[in-house]
């Protein structure tokens, strides 16, 4: 028996702010299986991307979903300068040698989104394949946008690449809407994508917690 919406079938989903203490690989793991198509031309090959993302994250910098002791799901928000993934550009170099390294660091700043006054970045959603379509990832936006009212932020901000319709639909339905749409088919051969949108969703004051209730 799996999960369901609400957990109730086999107990609650725990929704938690930050990742637990122990679970940054599982952290990375999941991180790496959602956005490792989009990330890989970066970070490549996994054995490297993924341990490097593990040891380079801002674990405050995240909400979290557990079931039954096991993360299944996270999102990753950018807030005062720093966001879930991180390491410097020493770090990069140093796993990845001086060229591949430079390469790569140009890549990654392909990625690069900075908030504007009022913004909250919100990085995306990883979700356990065996728990997705259980409204685990309904619950992590609901706290994000907490974690945005309770920092004064107005407005939540992401980007969904065309090659993602799925996550796209669930922000569609999380209140967000396409604000432009960046088309670089240029680019299509080398990151697997050629467009990304940007989706915003205003915060109310009174944002509600999406923690689940047992």
């Amino acid at each position: 028996m799996g999960l369901d919406e609400t957990g109730s079938r086999t107990g609650p989903v725990k929704v938690q702010r930050g990742v637990p203490e122990g679970a940054e690989l599982r952290a990375a793991e999941l991180y790496w299986d959602a956005f490792g198509r989009k990330l890989g031309p970066a970070l490549n090959p996994p054995g490297k991307a993924v341990p490097f993302i593990a040891a380079h994250l801002n674990a405050d910098r995240a909400v979290c979903a557990s079931f039954e002791g096991r993360l299944v799901g996270l999102a990753g928000y950018q807030l005062g300068g720093r966001a879930l993934t991180g390491g410097t550009a020493s770090a990069v170099l140093r796993v990845y040698g001086y060229l591949g390294g430079l390469r790569r660091l140009l890549l990654l700043a392909l990625f690069e989104r900075r908030p504007a006054p009022g913004q909250l970045v919100m990085d995306g959603i990883a979700v356990d394949p065996d728990a997705r379509g259980r409204g685990i990832g309904s619950l992590l936006i609901e706290e994000v946008a907490a974690v945005a009212a309770e920092h004064g932020r107005r407005e939540i901000r992401l980007d969904v690449i065309d090659t993602n319709p799925r996550a796209r639909a669930l922000y569609e339905r999380r209140g967000f809407t396409a604000v432009r749409t960046e088309r670089t088919p240029c680019l299509r051969g080398l990151l697997g994508f050629g467009a990304v949108t940007t989706m915003h969703r205003p915060v109310e004051a009174d944002e509600p917690r999406g923690l689940c209730a047992p």
